[in-house]
């Protein structure tokens, strides 16, 4: 099953105006960035990663030629170079997205990219909720509870302790070994 990372923009924040700009990143090989690599990286906007992409293509195929390779063995050089690409493209738009500054808010296992936006999203606001109907969260204005106070029922002194003093297979406190 396909792995996805969630990321959002940090000047926006994630809360549920900017989740219409959430990004879901499948993990595993793109086939596309494989295939067409250069049209793959215009189309998801990875401007250094192109510029990455030519520079190494270029060197590979300079460095080679002037080994006086044969031109099979750099076709199997480029090749090795596109399935890479197809490897390591969803590192690169990860790689993107955290150097403008987005965040990765969650990772998500589904069939495909709408199964894995609707478990995000399902998880995500539950945990909004929860958020804010979060019982421990609430400032009551008074003082924490302390023990034996009468009348109160937190207040009840703890059950007296068995004979030995310890329960299971602990020895006692300070008893011999």
């Amino acid at each position: 099953m396909p792995v996805y990372t969630v990321h959002a923009p940090v000047a926006n924040g994630a809360d549920l105006e900017a989740a219409d700009k959430f990004r879901f990143v499948r993990d595993g090989f793109h086939f596309w960035a494989a295939v067409f690599s250069v049209l793959w990286l215009i189309w998801h906007r990875l401007w250094l990663a192109l510029l990455g992409w030519i520079v190494v293509t270029a060197a590979v195929e300079i460095g080679l030629a002037q080994l006086g390779v044969g031109r099979g063995t750099i076709m199997l050089a480029n090749m090795l170079i596109a399935i890479l690409m197809g490897f390591e493209a969803a590192s690169l738009q990860r790689w993107t997205l955290s150097r403008r500054k987005w965040r990765q808010l969650d990772i998500v296992v589904a069939d495909d990219e709408e199964a894995a936006e609707r478990r995000f999203f399902d998880r995500w606001t539950a945990r909004q909720r929860g958020l804010a109907n979060d019982q421990w969260a609430v400032d009551r204005g008074g003082p924490p509870p302390t023990r034996n106070i009468p009348g109160q029922p937190f207040s009840k002194p703890p059950p007296p302790l068995p004979q030995g003093g310890i329960i299971g297979l602990f020895p006692e406190p300070g008893g011999s070994r």
